[in-house]
């Protein structure tokens, strides 16, 4: 059922970049090539990907580049200080998106991979906050939920109410 909730994510989170940028865009997607990349791609978007280095102390050789957008679907709550990054991009637009802190779920952790793990989890009003103070204007926002129909019990019913992910499209100041 997971790839409900992918399919789910991918689909708001395409009609959200259709909807903000043209379909020749440059983009700098701050994530290795994945399968949401790669369906942006088949629509007309001209998607460069990080090569999966580390972020929070490698980002330099991205910061400088020109793109028409700076794409980052699902990253920054991997990275431990994700201010650098945003506070020295160039570009003039981004569009990020990060899951939403649930009261009723703790913060996913794999043990077995240090790079997959969320550091954070963000309320609306941190990332909120974290944007303003790295010079980024939200000019429009989306949040949904990500329901698991597969299970039985609390969490899975509760995840059909709460919004677990928050997209944002921005401008620099």
């Amino acid at each position: 059922m997971e790839n409900l909730t992918h399919s789910k994510r991918f689909i708001k989170t395409i009609e959200f970049v259709n909807f903000h940028l043209k379909k020749d865009s440059s983009i700098l997607d701050l994530g290795i090539k994945n399968k949401l990349s790669e369906m942006m791609s088949s629509q007309g978007y001209n998607i460069i990907n990080t090569k999966g280095e580390d972020l929070d102390v490698d980002f330099k050789e991205y910061v400088e580049s020109k793109y028409d957008c700076i794409t980052a679907f699902e990253i920054f709550e991997h990275m431990l200080a994700p201010f650098n990054i945003l506070n020295n991009l160039k570009s003039e637009k981004l569009i990020a998106s990060v899951p939403l802190k649930l009261w009723f779920s703790s913060a996913y952790w794999n043990e077995n991979d240090d790079r997959d793990k969320h550091y954070h989890e963000f309320e609306i009003k941190q990332f909120n906050f974290l944007l303003k103070k790295t010079g980024w204007v939200i000019k429009d926002s989306q949040k949904w939920t990500s329901p698991d129909n597969t299970k039985i019990g609390i969490r899975p019913l509760l995840r059909n109410f709460y919004p677990r992910y928050y997209i944002v499209y921005c401008e620099r100041v």
